[in-house]
């Protein structure tokens, strides 16, 4: 089973050598100092030539930021929000009321970063959606960390399939708390029958980034897995999604 694939990032300072100093204010509609104009355009070159990989995490997201904020040097921004949220994947899955704290965020850059992180979701979830399970399971994986794995709060995702194993149906049953999420196996095993589904995965996360079980998750897995029994349908796996790494029942040995 795969784990999550994370821009690779090599020491190195935030700020290169060869950038000027932060820009003095402008009039509106000034056209950009060089230096910045400059700086826009190298690294837009290295992301084409050497990709996502090439960058570390706060070019990248300079680059979304660009967008947003046309005229001004973004570089202090981009580093104010990792030293918030962490990491890329943390920026881009806070939610808009915690973007708003950071000084310097407004609207546009809350718009770009949240259809960044929509254009994400819906690229992993094509890698996923209608294909055969058992071939695709790095994919699966990297979906649910792309989806799940930065939530403040517990969600709780069932994955329905086939009788050849391919994934016809992608939903989220609940939603919960920090370290709780309501799920009922009568729920899971209706809708199953209701999309004439043969087997199912399940799937939830765990904000503290632990994925470890606990005590109810282990029983309510089992419940559900004798709902599901009862009417003929097979349940592969549960995911818990951690931070940087998941875990696997089938695998541990739960199921």
């Amino acid at each position: 089973m795969s784990g999550f694939s994370q821009f690779s990032e090599a020491p190195m300072p935030l700020f290169s050598a060869d950038e000027a100093e932060p820009v003095t204010p402008r009039a509106p509609g000034a056209p950009q100092p060089s230096y910045i104009r400059d700086h826009r355009r190298r690294l837009r070159e290295r992301f084409m030539v050497g990709g996502a990989g090439a960058m570390p995490d706060y070019e990248l997201l300079e680059l979304v930021l660009f967008r947003a904020i046309p005229r001004k040097d973004v570089k202090p921004l981009a580093r104010a929000l990792l030293d918030q949220f962490g990491d890329f994947n943390g920026v881009l899955s806070a939610p808009p009321a915690r973007l708003s704290t950071v000084s310097g965020v407004g609207d546009a850059v809350i718009a770009e970063l949240k259809i960044i992180e929509a254009a994400s979701h819906r690229l992993s979830r094509s890698k996923v959606l209608r294909r055969q399970v058992l071939s695709s399971w790095g994919a699966l994986v990297d979906y649910c960390h792309t989806t799940m794995a930065h939530r403040a709060t517990e969600q709780f995702r069932i994955f329905y399939l086939d009788t050849k194993n391919t994934l016809i149906a992608d939903e989220e049953q609940a939603t919960g708390t920090v370290d709780h999420v309501p799920v009922y196996p009568r729920e899971v095993v209706k809708r199953a029958l209701e999309l004439n589904a043969s087997a199912l995965i399940l799937v939830h996360n765990h904000p503290s980034g632990d994925p470890t079980p606990s005590e109810a998750d282990i029983t309510m897995t089992r419940r559900v897995q004798d709902a599901a029994e009862i009417m003929g349908i097979t349940l592969h796996d549960h995911l818990i999604i951690g931070k940087s790494c998941e875990l696997s029942f089938r695998s541990e040995g739960y199921l």
